[in-house]
C-alpha cells in the first residue's frame, strides 16, 4: 500500500464482503478484519479479491520482520537505478551549449530513451492506477499516470508529425516518473524506520533454542530446533548470553535475565526455580533448564507485537478528516488540471505552457502525505512505547491523553506492590484450635486471586486442606464455601462480618455459619516509584484521586504519603463504575487499575490503563497496559500519547499547507513538472521525518 486511497479501497471492498471492525494499518501493511458468520465470502475469495485490486497478499508466517526473506534490494531502488541513465541522458542536453550534445536533441532518439522509463513506470503505477479507476476509487497513482502519459503523448505527436523541438517533452515524463520512484523509495525507507521498535521485536520472535529429549536409556539429549516448533511442555536448556526461546517456567537453575525487549528496563533481574522467563529475554548470566509454558504464537511478545499492530490500524478521531478529503482528492485534483489547462490556454493562448502547466498540477498534489500524517506518528509513537514497556490497545488512547485532567488510582496492587505478609490475627472464639483456624482461612483464600488472600494462602498453605462442595467469589465481599456437612463458610472483608464485631479495620474476617471466628490482618508495601510518579502529574495539574474498596482510614494514610488529592473508599465494584462515571463526566478522566473489581471501572474511564501482572479481565478490559516497571512507566505512556497527538497534528498541517500553497503555484508557472515532481517526491519524507523526531523527542 502506498498511500491513504489504498487503506480506503481496501476498507470498502472488505465492508462489501460484509466484514466488520476493519482495521487497515498502512505504516505496517497489516489488516485485519471479524469474519461475519452470515458473510457469503470465504477467505480465500477475500484474498484473491484484495489481489484483484492490484495488491499482493502475504502469507501470515512470512507478514514477521523475523520470518519474511530480505529482498536482495528494495523494489523502488531496483526501478529508480534502471531509469536513472535514461532520464539522465534525456536531461544531458538542458546542461547547456558549452557541451557538444545537441545529438541527444534528436526527437527518435529521445523516444527511444524514455520508452523504458515510460514502461517501467506503467508497469508499477498504470497497473495501480486501472485498478483504482475500476473500483471507483482513483488513488495518487492515477494523477502521476495522467501527468507522465499527456507529455508523453504530446511528444510522440510532435515526432511523428515532426512539429519541432517545442513538442519534445520526453525528459518531462522521465523525470516524472525517476524522482515519483526516488520518492516512493525514501519514503519507503522512512515508513521501515517508523517500524523499527517493532522489527526488532519481530526479529527476536524467531531464533534457534535447545531442546532437551531423552532416548530409551532415558539418557539426555541436546539438539537445537527452531524456537517456532517449540510447544507447551517442551523442556529447553538456555545458557549464558543465549536468549529466551519461549515463555517458560525455570524448573533448575538460577540466572540474571535482562527483559527490556518487554520491559524497557535493562537492569538484570535474578530468576530461580518456578520463575517465569518472558520469550526474546536475555540470559546475561547462569544456565537454566525450563518448560515451555505457550507456544510462540501464544507468547507474551507475540502478544504484544499482535497488539501494536492491532492500535496501528486504528484511525483516532483527528485522522477522520483526512480520510474524507482523501476520498475525493484525486477527482478534485483532476478537475483543478483540466481546469488549470483550459484557463491558461484561453489567456496565454499557447498549447504547451497551459499542458505543462497543468501536468505540474497534477503531479505536485500529494493526498499520499494527508494519508501517511496520522499512521506515521502512531506507528513511531506506539512502537516507541512498547519499546518501553507500555502497550496501547488502540490509537484512540493516544489522542485521549491530550485532554485528561483527572487520574484515579485503585489502591492494592497498583499504588502498592501487592506483596503481603501476615502482621497479627486473632481467634475471636475459642471452638477451633489456632492449627485449625490457619486451615480454614488457607483452605477458603486459595480459592482468591486478590492479593491479600494470596498472601493468607501462601503463608498457612496447608497439605490438610478442606474440601467444598461449593465455591464462590462475590465482588466485594469475599469467598463463600459450602461443605459436605452443610456448613456455610466466608473470608472476606468487614462486610461479612459487620454483625458480629464493631472492629472495621481488619483485612479478613472469617465467619462460620454465620458465628465470627476470627480475623487477619495484613500490610502492603508501597511501590518505590509510586511518590515520584503522583508528584509528576502534579506537577502537570493532574488532579489525583485514590478509589478503592479498602477502609477508609488506611486508603487515607496512604494518600497522605503520597499526596494524592482526593480518597474514595469502601467501594463495591458496582460503586467504583459509578464513582469513575462521575468524575469522568466532571473532567477527561484515566483510571489506573488491576483486579477483577477494577475491570468495570477500567472500561467506564475515558482511558482504562492496567498493570500487565493484573487479572485477566483487567487486561483484557484496559485501553493501556503497563509492562513490568510497576508504575514507573506511567507518565512516559501520557507524554507519549499527548506528543503523539501533537506530531499528528503538525503532520495534518503541513500536509495541507503543502498542498494549498504547492497547487497554485503549478497553476501559475512557477514550477516545472520536473520541479512539482521532486517536491511531491519529498514531500511525504518531510512528514516521515517529523514523525520518527517521537524517537528521541523528550515527552516527560
Amino acid at each position: 500500500m502506498t498511500c491513504s486511497t489504498c487503506v480506503l479501497t481496501i476498507n470498502k471492498f472488505l465492508e462489501k464482503k460484509g466484514m466488520q471492525n476493519i482495521k487497515v494499518n498502512l505504516a505496517g501493511g497489516d489488516v485485519s478484519f471479524d469474519v461475519n458468520g452470515q458473510a457469503p465470502a470465504s477467505l480465500n475469495d477475500i484474498e484473491k479479491g484484495i489481489e484483484g485490486l492490484g495488491y499482493t497478499v502475504v502469507k501470515e508466517t512470512a507478514a514477521t520482520g523475523a520470518v519474511r526473506s530480505k529482498p536482495p534490494l528494495n523494489k523502488y531502488l531496483r526501478h529508480l537505478l534502471i531509469c536513472l541513465p535514461f532520464t539522465f541522458l534525456l536531461m544531458l542536453p538542458m546542461a547547456g551549449s558549452w557541451l557538444p550534445l545537441h545529438w541527444l536533441m534528436n526527437p527518435w532518439l529521445q523516444l527511444v530513451l524514455c520508452l523504458p522509463v515510460y514502461a517501467i513506470g506503467m508497469s508499477v503505477f498504470g497497473r495501480s492506477a486501472i485498478h483504482s479507476v475500476r473500483n471507483r476509487m482513483p488513488n495518487m497513482n492515477l494523477l502521476i499516470v495522467t501527468g507522465a502519459t499527456a507529455a508523453f503523448l504530446y511528444s510522440l505527436l510532435g515526432t511523428i508529425f515532426r512539429l519541432g523541438p517545442s513538442y519534445q517533452f520526453y525528459e518531462t515524463t522521465a523525470v516524472i516518473i525517476t524522482l515519483i520512484f526516488f520518492g516512493n523509495y525514501l519514503e519507503d525507507v522512512t515508513i521501515q524506520s517508523t517500524q523499527r521498535s517493532l522489527n526488532s521485536l519481530a526479529r527476536s520472535q524467531k531464533l534457534m533454542a535447545n531442546m532437551i529429549a531423552f532416548d530409551e536409556n532415558h539418557q539426555e539429549l541436546i539438539f537445537p530446533v527452531e524456537n517456532t516448533t517449540l510447544r507447551t511442555g517442551d523442556l529447553v536448556l538456555i545458557k549464558s548470553g543465549e536468549q529466551v526461546p519461549a515463555d517458560c517456567k525455570i524448573l533448575w537453575g538460577h540466572a540474571s535475565v535482562n527483559e527490556s525487549i518487554v520491559t524497557g528496563e535493562s537492569l538484570p533481574i535474578e530468576k530461580d526455580a518456578k520463575d517465569l522467563l518472558i520469550g526474546g529475554s536475555l540470559l546475561m548470566d547462569g544456565t537454566v533448564k525450563a518448560q515451555v509454558v505457550a507456544a510462540a504464537k501464544d507468547s507474551v511478545l507475540s502478544n504484544i507485537i499482535n497488539l501494536v499492530k492491532r492500535a496501528q490500524g486504528e484511525k483516532p478521531p483527528v485522522q477522520q478528516l483526512a480520510d474524507r478529503i482523501s476520498g475525493v482528492f484525486v477527482p478534485t485534483v483532476l478537475g483543478i488540471a483540466v481546469l488549470v489547462f483550459v484557463l491558461n490556454f484561453i489567456f496565454l493562448g499557447h498549447l504547451t505552457p497551459s499542458l505543462m502547466r497543468s501536468i505540474a498540477v497534477l503531479v505536485i498534489a500529494c493526498p499520499c502525505a494527508m494519508g501517511l500524517a496520522t499512521p506515521a506518528a502512531i506507528a513511531v509513537g506506539l512502537g516507541r512505547a512498547a519499546k518501553n514497556g507500555v502497550l496501547f490497545r488502540n490509537a484512540k488512547s493516544l489522542e485521549f491523553f491530550r485532554n485528561t485532567r483527572q487520574l484515579v488510582f485503585d489502591k492494592t496492587g497498583t499504588l502498592t506492590t501487592g506483596r503481603f505478609r501476615i502482621s497479627r490475627w486473632q481467634l475471636v472464639k475459642d471452638v477451633i484450635s489456632e492449627q485449625e483456624f490457619k486451615q480454614l482461612a488457607f483452605s477458603l483464600e486459595k480459592y482468591s486471586n486478590h492479593p491479600v488472600a494470596k498472601c493468607v494462602a501462601a503463608e498457612w498453605k496447608s497439605k490438610d486442606e478442606l474440601k467444598w462442595t461449593k465455591v464462590d467469589e462475590i465482588k466485594g465481599f469475599g469467598i463463600k464455601a459450602i461443605a459436605s456437612s452443610g456448613d456455610e463458610y466466608w473470608a472476606g472483608s468487614y462486610k461479612i462480618a459487620g454483625k458480629y464485631i464493631t472492629e472495621d479495620d481488619h483485612n479478613v474476617y472469617i465467619v462460620k455459619n454465620n458465628v465470627l471466628l476470627g480475623w487477619i490482618d495484613v500490610t502492603d508495601e508501597l511501590r518505590p516509584e509510586a511518590k515520584t510518579v503522583v508528584g509528576h502529574f502534579h506537577e502537570k495539574h493532574i488532579r489525583t484521586v485514590l478509589l478503592s474498596g479498602d477502609r477508609l482510614s488506611h486508603c487515607q494514610e496512604i494518600a497522605s504519603e503520597l499526596g494524592i488529592d482526593d480518597v474514595i473508599a469502601e467501594q463495591t465494584p458496582e460503586q467504583k463504575l459509578d464513582q469513575v462515571a462521575y468524575l469522568n463526566a466532571r473532567r477527561p478522566t484515566a483510571m489506573v487499575g488491576d483486579g477483577i473489581n477494577d475491570a468495570p471501572a477500567l472500561a467506564k474511564a475515558g482511558i482504562g490503563i492496567s498493570m500487565s501482572d493484573a487479572s485477566q479481565v483487567a487486561v483484557q478490559t484496559a485501553d493501556v497496559v503497563l509492562v513490568g516497571n510497576g508504575l514507573k512507566n506511567l507518565p512516559l505512556a501520557m507524554g507519549l500519547g499527548k506528543h503523539t497527538f501533537i506530531t499528528i497534528q503538525q503532520n495534518l498541517f503541513w500536509a495541507f499547507f503543502y498542498n494549498v500553497l504547492a497547487i497554485p503555484l503549478a497553476a501559475l508557472g512557477f514550477l516545472t513538472p520536473a520541479v512539482a515532481a521532486l517536491a511531491m517526491a519529498l514531500s511525504d519524507v518531510v512528514l516521515l521525518f517529523n514523525s520518527i523526531r517521537l524517537y528521541v523527542k523528550k515527552v516527560v
